[in-house]
C-alpha cells in the first residue's frame, strides 16, 4: 500500500470477544504466568471472556509478575468530552484479535475503560508517573481546586491522592525525575506554595522556591522537564529550575512553543511539538528548533484537525480527528505510532509504523488528553 494512501476505511465490525475457549479451569498461577507474557494491548479483550478473566487482568499479582519478567510496557490512554460537559470519557488502546493487518493499518481500537468514577478533569493538568495517571487541579464547578485524582492503570480505577497546598485554575504540571511539578493558576502569587512538587513515593507535597513573584504568574501556560531541569513558560518569559542546585535561571524565549494549545511531548530527553503543519524537535545545545524529518506524508492527513502528541515509551503517538466522509454528524479519531530515529546530532527522523481510525464518535466529542502509563 502506498504511504500516501489512507488506511482502509472498512467498518470495524469485528467482535472484541475472542473465539470460545474450551477450558477456562486452569489454575490461577498458570493463567497469571501466561497472561503476564502477553501484550497489555490484548487485556481489554481478555476481560470480556469471563468474570474470572476480568479479575485476573486487574489483579496486582499479574502486574507484579509482569514486572519481575521484564514485561512492562507503555499503555495509551485517551480522554474525550462532549461539548459543554466537563465530565470526561476515558479510553485505552487495544489490539483487535484476528484483524487482517496492512502495511499501515495496525489493527487497533480505542475502547472505554470500565471505571465507575472519573473526575471532571477537563481543565485539570494531567500527567503519568509509572502506572498512574494524575489529574491535578481545576477549575471544578467554576472554582479553583486543590484536588488530585489518580487513575490506577493496572485496574483502571480512580482514587484520590493528597491535595495540593493551593487551589488552582488551569495549572500546568510536568514530570521530572519521577516527581510532579505544578505551577500556575493560583490566586496569590506571593504565596510560598505558588510552585509545588509532589513525590508519588512518599505521597507528600513540598514547596519549590519561587523564581520571583514577577515571574510566578497565574498565566504560566506550559512546563517541561528536560535535561534535569524544570522549565516554565509564561507571560514574563522562560525560566528553568535545577532541583539539585535549588537554583532558577532565566533561559530566554528560544525554547518557547507559542500558543497554549500547541501539543508537545518529551521522548528520550528530547522535546517535540507540532504546529502549523510541522513536527519539530528542540536542539537543547544549539538552542533552536529543528524539523523532524520523515513525516511529510503523514502531515497531509492532519489538515484542519486538532493534533495531540504523546510519548509512548521511546516512540511517539499522534492522535487527530476528522469528519466522516458524507456525514455531518460523526467524526473519526485517528492514531499513528511513530518510531524516533536519530541519524546524527543534527538530524532526527520519524518513521510511521501504522496509522488508522481507532474510534468513531459523534462530532460533539473532542479530544482532551493523550498520554501513556507504564504497566
Amino acid at each position: 500500500m502506498n504511504e500516501e494512501e489512507a488506511p482502509s476505511e472498512q467498518k470495524k465490525t469485528l467482535s472484541l470477544v475472542p473465539s470460545p475457549i474450551t477450558n477456562l479451569f486452569l489454575p490461577d498461577d498458570i493463567l497469571l504466568s501466561s497472561l503476564s507474557r502477553i501484550s497489555r494491548l490484548y487485556y481489554p479483550t481478555f476481560s470480556l471472556v469471563s468474570k474470572s478473566f476480568r479479575s485476573l487482568v486487574a489483579s496486582p499479582e499479574l502486574y507484579q509478575t509482569r514486572s519481575l519478567l521484564g514485561r512492562t510496557e507503555s499503555c495509551l490512554y485517551v480522554s474525550l468530552r462532549l461539548l459543554n460537559d466537563s465530565n470526561l470519557r476515558w479510553y485505552t488502546l487495544c489490539r483487535v484479535p484476528d484483524r487482517k493487518l496492512t502495511n499501515f493499518s495496525g489493527g487497533h481500537l480505542l475502547v472505554p475503560i470500565l471505571s465507575r468514577y472519573a473526575p471532571p478533569a477537563h481543565w485539570s493538568s494531567v500527567v503519568a508517573v509509572d502506572s498512574n495517571i494524575y489529574a491535578i487541579g481545576g477549575p471544578i464547578n467554576d472554582a479553583p481546586s486543590s484536588s488530585v485524582s489518580v487513575l490506577d492503570c493496572q485496574c483502571d480505577m480512580w482514587h484520590e491522592a493528597p491535595p495540593m497546598r493551593v487551589a488552582r485554575n488551569y495549572p500546568t504540571a510536568t514530570v521530572l525525575d519521577g516527581k510532579i511539578y505544578v505551577a500556575g493558576g493560583c490566586e496569590e502569587c506571593i504565596s510560598l506554595d505558588c510552585i509545588e512538587v509532589f513525590d508519588p513515593k512518599t505521597q507528600t507535597w513540598d514547596s519549590v522556591a519561587s523564581p520571583g513573584t514577577e515571574r510566578c504568574e497565574r498565566l504560566v501556560y506550559k512546563s517541561v522537564g528536560i535535561e534535569g531541569k524544570y522549565h516554565l513558560f509564561g507571560g514574563a518569559g522562560h525560566v528553568a529550575y535545577d532541583p539539585k542546585e535549588g537554583r532558577w535561571d532565566s533561559v530566554g524565549m528560544d525554547m518557547d512553543m507559542g500558543r497554549t494549545w500547541v501539543s508537545y511531548c518529551v521522548i528520550n530527553n528530547i522535546l517535540f511539538y507540532y504546529n502549523n503543519r510541522e513536527f519539530k524537535w528542540y536542539d537543547y545545545k544549539g538552542r533552536f528548533w529543528r524539523k523532524l524529518m520523515g513525516l511529510e506524508r503523514l502531515i497531509k492527513f492532519l489538515c484542519y484537525s486538532r493534533v495531540n502528541l504523546a510519548a509512548y515509551g521511546e516512540k511517539m503517538v499522534v492522535l487527530w480527528d476528522t469528519f466522516v466522509p458524507s456525514s455531518s454528524k460523526n467524526k473519526m479519531i485517528w492514531c499513528a505510532e511513530i518510531t524516533i530515529e536519530r541519524h546524527d546530532i543534527y538530524e532526527i527522523c520519524g518513521k510511521t509504523q501504522w496509522f488508522d481510525v481507532v474510534l468513531r464518535v459523534p462530532k460533539s466529542h473532542e479530544l482532551v488528553h493523550v498520554l501513556a502509563a507504564t504497566v
